[in-house]
C-alpha cells in the first residue's frame, strides 16, 4: 500500500501533503511526518508487532494525558479503527507533539532532563490498571537471545561473513558466561525502547515527551534503564566501534535523575541497574550478531554497507565494545548511586 493510498483511511481534515521521512525513521518501523508544518506522523508499523497493540496504546495514552503527561494519541480512521491492515504489517497515524528529535545527548542537562522524564513516566504507570491485550514480545530474555545467537553460528556455513561473524559471537558468548548480575527481577511497565530518539524535546532542551509507545510490556528495571544508558551513554553511532565508549557523567546525571523521579525501587532492582547496562549491551550485540546471518529483522544501510549482514556486523562489534567499557566503570558507577540505594 503506498503512502497516499494509506492516508486516504483517515478524515480529510489531516492533510495529505507534503510527505517526508522523519528525523529518525526507525530500524522496524518506517515513520513519516505529514504536512507542514507537521500535523500528523504517520507510520508503517511492522508485522513482527501485533496490531493489538494499538489497543494498548490509547489505552495508555489516556492514563498518561490523566496523569498530566504530553502524550501523542492513535487518531481513529473515518471507520473508527486505530489502524489499517496492509498486505505486510499495519499502518497508524498519530498527532504529532511539538519538539525535537535528538540523536544524541550532547550535555548534562540534556542527559538530566531525559531521566527526570523517564522517572515521571514511570511513576505515572505505576498505578496504571489496565491488562495489555497484546501478546508479550519478552524481547530482553537475554538467556533466549544468546541461544538464537548460537543456533545462528551453527547454520552459517557458506554465508559470506561464517568466519568472521563466528568470531565475534563466540567472544559475545564469552562475555556473557562471565557477566555478573542477577536475572530473576521484579517486572514493572516499562516503556519498553527507550533510545534517546523516543524522548522529545522542546526549543530550550526540556524533555517533555516519550513517544513511540508501541513496545510497551512488563520487564524488569534493570532491562529498561540498561537498554536507555546503553543508548544514551554511547557518544558513537551504534556502528562506529572505533569511537564506542560509556561516557559514565551522562549515566551519573541520567541516572540520579531518574531515580529521583521514579517510583522507590527494591534493593535487588537497585543493585541491578548498572549491570543491567552491560547485560543490555551484550544482548544487542548477540541479536545484531544473529542477525548478520540471518538477515531477518534489523534493516541495514546497503549504500554503505552492500555485503548483507556487515552493517549487522559491524553494530555487534561496537556494542560488544560497550558491554565492556560498561564492565570497566561498574564499581565507579555503583559508588556514584549509592546516596540512592534502598535503607533495607
Amino acid at each position: 500500500m503506498r503512502i497516499d493510498e494509506a492516508l486516504a483511511y483517515w478524515p480529510e481534515n489531516y492533510p495529505r501533503t507534503p510527505v517526508r521521512v522523519a528525523p529518525d525513521p526507525g530500524l522496524i518501523n518506517r515513520t513519516y511526518l505529514i504536512g507542514e508544518p507537521p500535523a500528523a506522523v504517520l507510520q508503517w508499523v511492522n508485522p513482527i508487532f501485533d496490531p493489538l497493540i494499538h489497543l494498548d496504546m490509547d489505552a495508555l495514552t489516556r492514563h498518561l494525558e490523566a496523569s498530566g503527561l504530553p502524550t501523542s494519541r492513535l487518531i481513529p480512521t473515518t471507520e473508527g479503527r486505530l489502524w489499517v491492515d496492509d498486505v505486510s504489517g499495519v499502518w497508524r497515524l498519530m498527532t504529532f507533539i511539538e519538539g525535537r528529535t535528538l540523536s544524541s545527548l550532547t550535555s548534562p542537562s540534556q542527559a538530566a532532563e531525559a531521566g527526570a522524564l523517564i522517572g515521571r513516566f514511570h511513576a505515572a504507570v505505576a498505578d496504571w490498571e489496565y491488562e495489555l491485550v497484546s501478546p508479550r514480545r519478552n524481547i530482553h530474555d537475554t538467556p533466549a537471545r544468546m541461544k538464537e545467537l548460537q543456533n545462528a553460528l551453527e547454520k552459517a556455513d557458506g554465508h559470506p561473513l561464517a568466519t568472521q561473524t563466528r568470531d565475534l559471537g563466540t567472544k559475545i558468548l564469552g562475555d556473557w558466561q562471565t557477566w555478573d548480575g542477577e536475572l530473576d527481577l521484579p517486572e514493572r511497565i516499562c516503556h519498553g525502547d527507550l533510545k534517546i530518539s523516543n524522548v522529545r524535546f522542546d526549543h530550550v532542551d526540556r524533555a517533555h515527551c516519550m513517544i513511540d509507545l508501541d513496545t510497551v510490556e512488563p520487564m524488569p528495571f534493570a532491562c529498561e534503564m540498561g537498554d536507555a544508558w546503553r543508548s544514551w551513554c554511547n557518544p558513537a553511532n551504534e556502528d562506529q566501534p572505533d569511537q564506542t565508549r560509556f561516557d559514565v557523567e551522562t549515566f551519573v546525571v541520567s541516572a540520579r535523575a531518574w531515580l529521583k523521579n521514579a517510583p522507590v525501587l527494591s534493593a535487588a532492582e537497585h543493585r541491578s541497574l548498572v549491570p543491567g547496562i552491560e547485560r543490555i549491551c551484550l544482548e544487542l550485540a548477540g541479536r545484531f550478531a544473529a542477525d548478520a546471518v540471518n538477515n531477518s529483522y534489523f534493516r541495514e544501510d546497503l549504500e554503505q554497507h552492500p555485503v548483507a549482514g556487515s552493517h549487522n556486523l559491524l553494530r555487534a562489534k561496537s556494542q560488544l565494545l560497550l558491554a565492556r567499557s560498561v564492565r570497566d566503570a561498574r564499581r565507579t558507577c555503583e559508588e556514584a548511586l549509592t546516596f540512592f540505594a534502598p535503607s533495607a
